[in-house]
């Protein structure tokens, strides 16, 4: 389980019972190899989570022609790609809609956030829609841990980067972690918010008792984390001599230091991103993945929201003066600056042929608003946008019904989804792990979308 407090230099060289350096986790099992029938169109892969659950309808999916308490609150917009519109509040995606995929028929049955977001995590179902769905070691790993696993992690640098927040419904949503895949396959989780001035990495920095010279002795980084945890004879602590030389890679590596300096980033181009969390969030992702990081999740707010004029997606906690307002003065304003800017920085530097860019909440809202004149949780049909990576440009697959209730033609499972990421990056979702019980089981259970490879 992921922890839920910031990480500190000292907690860098702990081993504890739920930091993303703890041994409290199963042995790593193995992984069988891929069969190399998809050969890789994305080397890296932004993944940024719209946690709450965006509402299709105020966003990629509008229904202008609905009724009145179906349609999109707001107007529409024509975007570079004739015939297709998108929201008005969303002017700047307008123009870089011939950039993007959208996937208007996703779905799938959790109406619950953590029980649908680790489904949106890890593609692979729950084995309960509740909201008090508990993380644990027999749940599936996330996205990014399958890749680090098979794909293995660039020189020097972390395979899989995860920020600025452990997301939460009440308990901890599963999804965020390596599982069963064993704890050298975590992200490295940064809590630090990359919109601070003074923004670093702590978990980074060198205690100011340890020198460069004994930080270089590798056995007396052993001896301190065994003396600080007295786990030097824990049959648990076998194995993890691999994770001692990565976090001593990081910890020296130059190249680490240089891709989580923003400062090094023009003004003129924070500006652009946002000084926000979100924006400098994405501002991060892309400095990683040309850095060579090969996933990185963004998450998007630390909490679903629905309570103040901040935070998650979650609207329908907001009454009939308060809605809209959220979405029109926070989120979609939020999402109008940041996207665009990503996916036009990333074309501009030649990288988003081969960075795959997913933009993607839980589950989408009801298309029927309710008596607060808001919307609902909806997994029966929404969109997910996607961008690069091997995907067409200008592109729309699937289409919703004409109230965006239910898929009208080519819907897409949430396992079909995870299949298709997993073979833009080249892994065979039918590759398979040896689970905790020894059993195996495919890295998807869905069948890859043949149309959103281009």
């Amino acid at each position: 389980m992921l922890p839920s407090r910031q990480v500190t230099r000292r907690k860098l060289l702990q081993i504890g019972g739920h930091s993303f350096l703890g041994l409290n986790a199963a042995r790593m099992l193995a992984a069988s190899e891929g069969s190399g029938e998809y050969a890789a169109r994305a080397k890296s892969v932004i993944f940024l989570y719209q946690f709450g659950g965006p509402s299709h309808l105020e966003t990629f999916d509008p229904k202008p022609e609905a009724p009145s308490e179906v349609r999109g609150q707001f107007g529409t917009i024509a975007t570079r790609v004739p015939g297709l519109e998108i929201s008005d509040r969303l002017p700047e995606m307008a123009k870089v809609m011939d950039k993007v995929t959208l996937v208007r028929t996703v779905h799938h049955t959790m109406k619950n956030h953590n029980s649908a977001s680790y489904y949106a995590l890890t593609g692979h179902a729950p084995p309960v829609d509740d909201i008090r769905l508990r993380d644990s070691l027999e749940l599936f790993p996330a996205y990014g841990s399958v890749v680090d696993r098979l794909m293995g992690s660039p020189a020097r640098l972390p395979g899989f980067v995860s920020y600025p927040y452990v997301i939460r419904d009440g308990e901890i949503t599963p999804g965020q972690h390596a599982s069963f895949l064993g704890k050298r396959h975590d992200p490295l989780l940064v809590l630090a918010d990359p919109n601070q001035p003074q923004f670093s990495l702590p978990e980074l920095s060198l205690p100011t008792s340890l020198s460069p010279d004994r930080l270089a002795n590798r056995r007396a980084l052993q001896d301190l984390v065994n003396a600080q945890t007295r786990l030097a004879q824990d049959a648990t602590a076998r194995g993890v001599d691999e994770f001692y030389e990565r976090t001593l890679s990081m910890l020296e590596s130059p190249e680490v230091r240089r891709a989580f300096d923003l400062s090094a980033e023009p003004e003129t181009v924070r500006e652009k991103y946002g000084r926000t969390s979100y924006g400098q969030g994405c501002l991060l992702a892309r400095r990683l993945v040309e850095s060579g990081v090969r996933f990185v999740n963004v998450y998007y707010s630390e909490s679903i929201g629905g309570r103040t004029l901040s935070g998650g997606w979650d609207t329908h906690g907001f009454d009939n003066t308060r809605m809209y307002p959220i979405l029109e003065k926070y989120h979609l304003p939020l999402t109008d600056q940041t996207l665009p800017t990503l996916l036009i920085d990333l074309d501009e530097r030649g990288l988003l042929d081969e960075t795959l860019v997913v933009w993607m909440g839980e589950f989408g809202r009801t298309p029927r608003l309710n008596a607060s004149i808001s919307r609902d949780h909806w997994p029966g049909c929404y969109t997910v946008l996607l961008a690069g990576g091997g995907v067409p440009r200008g592109f729309v697959h699937g289409k919703s019904d004409r109230f965006a209730a239910y898929p009208d033609r080519d819907p897409v499972l949430l396992d079909d989804l995870a299949a298709t990421i997993f073979a833009l990056v080249g892994i065979d979702p039918k590759t398979e792990f040896m689970n905790r019980l020894n059993r195996p089981v495919p890295v998807s259970s869905g069948r890859v979308v043949e149309g959103l490879l281009a």
